[in-house]
């Protein structure tokens, strides 16, 4: 069994750049597909990203293509969240989960395994 944990959450100004990273631990990292959603109360998980089990494809939201980006390190069983000119909307709590479908799994209920999630506060 897989456990997560996202680090790197905080409180930042409009514009600036943030990047989360999230650490598996107790399973083999490399056999899963990976991927960042974020949550705001009162609503669902919101899918950001997903990146294959090599790291040789990813995939971005529509919506944050250009200022979202991801990118694992297996030899370091660390997946990271680069996010770029963040602004209010931006704000939520952040997690990264496992998942071991062989497709680009953009629905919460295909990851697995779930990290306890990272707050983000973006002020104007």
């Amino acid at each position: 069994q897989v456990q997560l944990a996202e680090s790197g959450g905080g409180t930042v100004q409009a514009g600036d750049s943030l990047r989360l990273s999230c650490v598996a631990s107790g399973g083999t990292f490399s056999a899963y597909a990976m991927g960042w959603f974020r949550q705001t109360p009162g609503k669902e998980r919101e899918f950001l990203a997903h990146i294959w089990r090599t790291g040789s494809t990813s995939y971005v939201a529509e919506s944050l293509y250009g200022r979202f980006s991801i990118s694992r390190d297996n030899s370091r069983n660390t997946v990271w969240l680069l996010m770029n000119n963040l602004g209010p909307e931006d704000t939520a709590v952040y997690y990264c989960a496992a998942t071991d479908r062989t497709w680009s799994a953009t629905l919460a209920e295909e990851y697995d395994y779930w990290g306890q999630g990272t707050q983000v506060t973006v002020s104007s």
